[in-house]
């Protein structure tokens, strides 16, 4: 276990067991790297860089977008700043930019832990608990969050990890998306519906590769295991390279992103795979939006395996 100072992404905390190290960062408490055995499974970035793409940031107590920043809750409206101006939305919550705090440490495991003051938008205060782990199954987190304030709260998380496999490019990509509907989006990248993904472009539930797709992609109607566990799977097509990226039952939505948007040499270079509690501007439709009483302590798992 270390931590060391940085300039813009704050204080680094490293966490190692049976050849898997992930570090998390002060600022957002966000997945900056994750590797096996030297191998590095995620785009990340480096300790004096700010997040690129929202790279291993947490989404909440949004995920996604709100159109207009402009929703109403249990018969109150209220407004919250527009953080993609040029979309005219409010984009991943309120937390990803914010420091976080140390609340426990060991050797394979680190717990972040953030107190979200009630603001202008957002007149409910939160405490944020992420536990993180390595060990020989994987990466694991898992997110706790409280409400503190006197009232309900509308609540959504989500988190934001670039994939990539050494030496596969993302069109040679081999992607398996186990849903059923995808949602139709506007020039804002707001939903207008959902369509059948069956026999479509969009149909990954039979893994193949990406190709020329251009992904920026919520998928719905997911499947889940036996143990209620959903996952999206990334591989080189051979028995070489996999990565897996699993979500508890609390998931609904897969958000594939192939990174199209980016600049620079980020400019499709991996694919932004992210579990979603809620599809995009569910503040505004309340679909699958979790209501928070107060003092409700709500807890969610994700995790990552090679």
């Amino acid at each position: 276990m270390s931590a060391e100072a940085a300039a813009k992404s704050g204080i680094q905390w490293s966490i190692e067991a049976d050849g898997h190290r992930a570090v998390l960062t002060e600022v957002g408490g966000t997945l900056r790297a994750y590797s096996v055995n030297g191998a590095e499974l995620l785009d990340g970035f480096g300790t004096d860089e700010i997040a690129p793409g929202s790279a291993g940031q947490i989404l909440a107590p949004w995920p996604n977008r709100i159109r207009d920043g402009h929703y109403q809750f249990e018969g109150q409206t209220y407004q919250l700043a527009l953080t993609e101006p040029a979309r005219h939305n409010a984009i991943h919550g309120l937390v990803n930019w914010s420091r976080w705090r140390l609340a426990e440490q060991s050797a394979g495991a680190v717990t972040l832990e953030y107190e979200l003051p009630a603001q202008v938008g957002y007149p409910w205060s939160l405490v944020l608990r992420s536990h993180w782990s390595v060990s020989a199954d994987g990466l694991r987190c898992v997110q706790d969050v409280v409400n503190t304030s006197g009232s309900n709260a509308p609540w959504g998380y989500s988190v934001h990890p670039y994939l990539r496999l050494a030496g596969v490019s993302v069109d040679d990509t081999v992607l398996h998306v186990p849903a059923r509907s995808r949602l139709l989006a506007d020039n804002r990248l707001l939903p207008l519906g959902a369509n059948k993904v069956a026999g479509t472009e969009f149909d990954y539930n039979e893994p193949r590769r990406i190709g020329s797709a251009v992904l920026d992609t919520t998928f719905g109607d997911i499947d889940f295991d036996a143990d209620g566990i959903t996952a999206v799977t990334l591989s080189s097509g051979d028995a070489g390279s996999k990565i897996v990226v699993w979500a508890d039952d609390k998931f609904k939505y897969w958000q594939v992103f192939t990174g199209d948007t980016l600049h620079g040499e980020r400019h499709r270079r991996a694919v932004a795979v992210e579990p979603m509690t809620c599809p995009p501007d569910a503040f505004r439709s309340g679909r699958d939006l979790v209501v928070l009483e107060p003092g409700q302590t709500w807890t969610t798992s994700w995790g990552i395996r090679a």
